[in-house]
């Protein structure tokens, strides 16, 4: 049984650890998955190594990253979600997720989103959060202005090579 971080209705989040390489390959090995992060479209084998250690390095430098989910029942491997660190100095993470082809559709995305913002509210000091979309994944798009996300501007992602719209979630008032 895996180590639960926090949970939702129907899923848990756990930590990314040095024995997930096959889970990570299982996500981002997938043209689908990574078709609107990745300049090509896909990650070489190289980048998905370097993918889980980066999770696991954020873990350990800012306690946090992008969590991987199951499905509680089962425990069946989904996807991830979580935050990286965007704007330390003004107390901003990035929010993000990446599901398996067979969770989409399903509302996974938002309940993990949500998750993550309730975690985030509760567990951090954290003021906002930013996200931000490839310019044709307009899933994400409606999905961030359904958690209440403001578009801020497009921002230049050097992964893809385009600039993305970019958006901002104020957690606090100050």
């Amino acid at each position: 049984m895996r180590e639960k971080q926090f949970e939702t209705e129907r899923l848990f989040f756990s930590y990314w650890t040095a024995n997930d390489q096959s889970l990570a390959d299982k996500l981002w090995s997938d043209e689908q998955v990574t078709h609107f992060i990745a300049k090509d479209g896909s990650f070489s084998r190289e980048q998905v190594v370097q993918r889980l250690a980066l999770e696991i390095e954020s873990q350990t430098n800012f306690g946090f990253q992008y969590w991987p989910i199951f499905l509680k029942e089962e425990e069946t491997f989904i996807g991830c979600c979580g935050l990286h660190d965007y704007d330390s100095e003004n107390q901003i993470a990035e929010l993000g997720f990446h599901l398996v082809p067979e969770a989409w559709g399903q509302g996974f995305a938002e309940e993990a989103a949500r998750g993550v913002i309730a975690y985030t509210t509760g567990e951090t000091e954290l003021q906002a959060l930013f996200a931000g979309h490839h310019p044709e994944n307009l899933a994400s798009k409606r999905l961030l202005e359904k958690l209440g996300f403001q578009f801020q501007s497009k921002e230049y992602y050097e992964p893809t090579g385009l600039e993305h719209p970019s958006y901002l979630l104020k957690l606090r008032t100050s």
